[in-house]
């Protein structure tokens, strides 16, 4: 490896290509840092999200209507409204008015950082279109397997988590895949409140180096990858999943 880190030294010598993230060991710490970051982040939205939206297609077929009211205006504020004003509302204005901790240095901070408020923001937006698209695939399912699960004692739970939706989850896994593409995309917001992800580090990086363009081209590429393997994960899952004639 010293090899390469030389190269990118030598590199930027001879045709000004600065690449700090690769020869600076600073400059490469703080960019691995933020991968992990933004893997973490992704992670933890990804599968918050898919439980909302599990949640929530439940709950739109609750027998109460106030129950019911509750699910679509949630999911008419956070469909209806910007990622990032939602990530600020949370992050300005709610963790105003949440009690404060000492810190270590004996100063008043925040019960919440900036990155459980970006989990909580991302993970509420995306599980709002997670909720239509699961609410969309239990519809698929056909009437007469509820029926037969209702002749044979199944209650309305027990019908949900053991029938409708293993078999609504392989019909919503193409636009469940599309949404949580664009949920790793949106992590980058996070950068907005200060999460130290992969943008945040990039921009530190080009403010020291104005290197603005190699570090672009490299953040493109990068998220290229990250979510060329999401997606490649999530179709292989989705032909695993097939049920012949059902769902096409």
């Amino acid at each position: 490896m010293e090899a390469f880190y030389e190269w990118a030294r030598v590199l930027y010598e001879t045709t000004g290509i600065n690449l700090p993230f690769i020869y600076d060991s600073y400059d490469r710490g703080r960019m691995i840092d933020g991968f992990f970051m933004t893997v973490k982040l992704s992670v933890i939205c990804l599968f918050f999200s898919v439980i909302i939206g599990i949640i929530g297609a439940w709950l739109q077929n609750s027998p109460l209507k106030w129950t019911r009211r509750i699910v679509n205006g949630y999911i008419q504020l956070f469909r209806n409204t910007p990622p990032l004003v939602q990530l600020y509302f949370f992050y300005f204005a709610i963790s105003t008015l949440l009690p404060k901790v000492t810190n270590e240095y004996g100063g008043q901070e925040p019960i919440l950082g900036g990155f459980t408020w970006a989990v909580i923001s991302l993970s509420f937006f995306a599980g709002a279109y997670n909720v239509e698209i699961f609410r969309s695939g239990i519809e698929a399912v056909p009437d007469s397997t509820i029926e037969a699960a209702e002749a044979l004692g199944f209650t309305r739970l027990h019908i949900y988590k053991d029938i409708t939706l293993p078999l609504a989850f392989r019909v919503v896994l193409p636009a469940l895949n599309n949404n949580l593409v664009n949920l790793v995309k949106t992590t980058t917001l996070a950068y907005a409140i200060a999460v130290p992800e992969m943008l945040y580090e990039a921009n530190q990086i080009w403010s020291d180096n104005v290197n603005v363009t190699e570090m672009m081209i490299f953040m493109l590429l990068t998220y290229f990858v990250l979510v060329g393997i999401l997606v490649w994960g999530m179709n292989k899952w989705e032909r695993a999943l097939k049920i012949p004639g059902f769902g096409a």
